[in-house]
């Protein structure tokens, strides 16, 4: 039988390159001087972080108060927020800020003070921006700072397999360097999940091609629970265009003042809500998704062509100079746009310290769910929970690690009698069959009858894929494709099981709000069930 005997030790393992990861790391380097692996499936700056045009939110603005974003949060959550940790994430901002500054963000300024924007469902402007590449700002900093610590190895073009858990508690991973297909034992006193969401489930996304839902599948695999899978956020305006690969027009275009129009040329938004292009993303989402299936046209149109040209080339750059590539000036011409999948609100169900209900297993950012974004997230405090969560698990860690954790050791990586795959076909064929299905199926608008008609495909999908993946050596391609399908059947499982409409979860068949919002957990030996009563005044 062969095995890899080859293992990576450090106190800590994590796993993902994100705002939250880093902001992890340099943490608890701060704190301590424990050691610490980082692996990522591709280069360390490749991650959702990235891809954030946006900014991040925060009260920053003498004129804004907590009290207003908490409400603004509570309000695109639609029920489903957990009081306690909007508080704490949103009264954590300022500080956030603060410390990416510190560490090399140079967020816009005008005057002398930062330069805030506005974005939907916020009625104050307290959006940190850097132009339209913000997470580009952000990641770059935090790398080029992680890179000079002490006691940090990367781990690049790695892949996370499974987790391995001795005596019920996590004691590292097994990992696949990819470079030379080789699996090693990373060991850990705690390994840490930042691997982001899962947006690649869908045919049509914002997220790049390493969101394929990996840290989330892992803990599932490993008996964690996981939360509300049927909320995806799909990002209204994503670029129409045949050879464009899933290009995000960043929100805050909405928030300088463009407007929405059919091809024909009607304004429609203040027809579905009161905030009209500023709606949460959830309303705005399906008032295109709406619009798009009344007029049988593919896309709408986003139209900022009435501001000056000159503020519109200063205010976004990345989004001008995308576009001109593609024969778009939308100084002069509307942008032609349609939804895509964009954040997972779902996820293993963490605190703000990370804790998952795995020992030693913390888990930060997008792969969690915390009860912050509740059943829709509102627009640029993704980052800002990113941020906030590594801080606060690398504190707790730290408190771990103090009080002493033994070294756990677990066998090596075994292939049995799997072979080298000569039939890659069938896995690009099955992530592809996937996708479709999740578009076409479990989108923005679904029903009873679409759903099960996605869970039955899936179910056709996984019985030839586990049976692929026991006779075949583990490829990247093969574990991301694993991982996908079961963020897939988790939310579609999800999806049947919510009896309502609610937040980013629209079904025509239950199209009112259930008068007691819960939860929706989901483990591998439970199954689904309903967790208790929401209480959004504690």
């Amino acid at each position: 039988m062969a095995t890899s005997s080859q293992v990576i030790r450090s106190d800590v393992l994590v796993i993902g390159s994100g705002i939250s990861g880093l902001i992890f790391t340099y943490r608890l380097r701060e704190l301590s001087d424990y050691s610490i692996n980082i692996i990522t499936k591709r280069q360390i700056h490749e991650s959702n972080t990235r891809y954030a045009q946006g900014g991040i939110a925060a009260v920053l603005d003498p004129s804004d108060n907590f009290e207003g974003h908490i409400q603004d949060t509570l309000d695109a959550g639609d029920g489903l927020c957990k009081l306690q940790v909007v508080r704490e994430v949103v009264q954590y901002g300022p500080h956030i800020i603060k410390k990416l500054i510190e560490l090399g963000v140079e967020f816009d300024r005008e005057n002398g003070n930062l330069e805030l924007g506005r974005e939907g469902g916020h009625h104050h402007r307290r959006i940190a921006h850097v132009r339209d590449y913000t997470g580009k700002a952000v990641e770059e900093a935090l790398v080029a700072t992680i890179k000079k610590l002490d006691g940090v190895n990367i781990f690049e073009n790695h892949t996370a397999i499974d987790l391995a858990i001795v005596d019920g508690k996590v004691a590292g991973a097994y990992v696949l360097n990819t470079e030379n297909n080789e699996v090693y034992n990373f060991e850990s006193k705690i390994t840490v999940l930042a691997t982001g969401g899962a947006g690649k489930a869908f045919l049509y996304t914002s997220n790049p091609d390493i969101a394929s839902g990996d840290g989330i599948s892992m803990a599932y695999r490993a008996g964690a629970t996981i939360r509300n899978m049927e909320f995806v956020q799909f990002h209204p305006t994503c670029l129409y265009h045949p050879y464009a690969k899933s290009f995000l027009i960043t929100e805050a275009l909405r928030g300088e003042g463009a407007i929405l129009k059919t091809i024909s040329g009607t304004r429609f938004m203040p027809r579905y809500h009161e905030m009209a292009e500023l709606a949460p993303r959830d309303k705005i989402a399906l008032a295109i998704d709406k619009e798009m299936k009344r007029s049988g046209d593919d896309h709408v149109l986003l139209d900022i062509t009435f501001k000056n040209p000159d503020f519109i080339k200063k205010r976004f750059p990345l989004v001008y100079s995308t576009l001109m590539k593609y024969g778009i000036d939308m100084t002069k011409t509307p942008i032609p746009v349609v939804p895509a999948a964009h954040y997972t609100v779902g996820g293993i169900v963490a605190d703000l310290n990370g804790k998952t209900d795995i020992p030693y297993l913390l888990a930060v950012g997008e792969v969690t769910n915390t009860g912050l974004h509740g059943a829709n997230r509102l627009a640029s405090n993704s980052l800002l929970e990113g941020a906030v969560m590594g801080e606060k698990a690398a504190e707790y860690a730290f408190d771990l690690l103090e009080k002493g954790i033994g070294e756990l050791s677990f066998p090596p990586w075994q292939t049995g009698d799997a072979v080298e795959s000569d039939e890659g076909v069938i896995v690009t064929h099955a992530w592809d069959e996937i996708r479709r299905a999740m578009w076409n199926y479990v989108g923005v608008e679904r029903t009873s009858k679409r759903l099960l008609r996605a869970k039955k495909r899936l179910k056709l999908i996984h019985d030839e894929i586990e049976e692929y993946y026991w006779n075949y050596k583990v490829t990247q391609p093969l574990l991301e494709l694993r991982n996908l399908l079961t963020v897939a059947e988790l939310i579609v499982e999800s999806a049947l099981f919510r009896k309502e409409s609610r937040g980013s979860h629209y079904t025509k068949d239950y199209p009112e709000k259930d008068p007691v919002p819960r939860d929706t957990l989901i483990q591998k030996f439970l199954g689904v069930f309903p967790s208790k009563p929401i209480n959004q005044d504690i």
